[in-house]
């Protein structure tokens, strides 16, 4: 099968690499030259533009987006406009908010286009073990383009979720739990850290993951991080989100979901940026001025 694919970072280039060497033909744009000769030597052709990837394309074309949410897809659907025709296909791969591809698939709807919000999931690890695709649109499309899925994911690793919007949705809350399951790794670690018992990080995560309850692929990362940093010294605990978390506790909002682990978990990467609290050096000067609380002066 034929794809065209815009967005060539370490992701996405890595499932051009997979579906090549699954003996998919892909046309591949990146707005970095470096990127788009990097996929050429898995035996992609490489386009200098938009246009000289859709005029690449033999029609009725699937082009598939891995570009970063928000105004970056926003502004490649809009250079893509002008090129799509009825019977083409869309794939949204990226991690965009699920109510944008709702109204993205109604828009391109109108001229005959069909949208697939597809969540992705399997990160750099994605190339050799195969990315979990969750597909959100119409099911015929998703039928029309299913041997790409089928190429990327491992056995039983894709579905048809339910229509426009489902498959970023359910991408959404699976980044979630996400966040949840990595803020409880790095809370246990740290007591474990603090311990007494000076508890080697790296035998307990080894432990728990032959046979515990609590092992996991994330736990296996564990392991793998810790087998070569035993007290993680040379890493800064600073940890970015995605955009998904937030999304993941505004939509728990709006139902009404009492979603606590999850918005403890996005809240501590709030924390994790912070070089100093203003909230703790409030609090300790409130200490200070009821109970005649020390505090540390700077």
């Amino acid at each position: 099968m034929q794809v065209g694919f815009v967005g060539l970072g370490r992701m996405g280039a890595a499932m051009v690499h997979r579906l090549r060497q699954r003996k998919h033909q892909v046309v591949a744009y990146d707005r970095n030259p470096e990127a788009v000769r990097g996929v050429t030597r898995f035996g992609a052709r490489g386009a200098d533009s938009l246009d000289a990837l859709m005029n690449g394309l033999r029609p009725p074309r699937i082009v598939w987006l891995m570009v970063p949410a928000g105004g970056p897809t926003a502004a490649v659907l809009r250079g893509l406009e002008s090129h799509l025709a009825a019977g083409d296909i869309v794939i949204d791969g990226g991690n965009s908010r699920y109510t944008d591809s709702v109204e993205r698939a109604r828009a391109l709807k109108q001229a005959g286009v069909d949208f697939l919000d597809a969540g992705v999931s399997g990160g750099i690890w994605g190339l050799k073990r195969g990315y979990c695709l969750m597909v959100g649109g119409e099911k015929k499309a998703f039928k029309k383009a299913e041997p790409l899925f089928k190429a990327l994911a491992p056995k039983d690793g894709y579905a048809h979720v339910g229509p426009s919007g489902a498959g970023h949705f359910l991408k959404m809350v699976h980044n979630g739990i996400e966040y949840g399951m990595l803020e409880a790794y790095g809370e246990g670690f740290e007591l474990l850290a603090a311990s007494d018992y000076k508890i080697d990080l790296h035998q307990a995560a080894r432990l728990w993951n032959r046979g515990s309850v609590v092992r996991s692929w994330l736990l296996e990362l564990a392991e793998a991080a810790l087998a070569k940093d035993r007290r993680l010294r040379r890493i800064r605990g600073y940890v970015e989100d995605s955009g998904e978390g937030r999304w993941t506790v505004e939509d728990a909002v709006a139902k009404g979901v009492p979603a606590t682990a999850l918005a403890h978990a996005l809240f501590a990467r709030f924390s994790s940026r912070q070089k100093e609290s203003f909230s703790a050096k409030l609090i300790a000067a409130l200490r200070q001025e009821f109970g005649g609380h020390a505090v540390k002066k700077r």
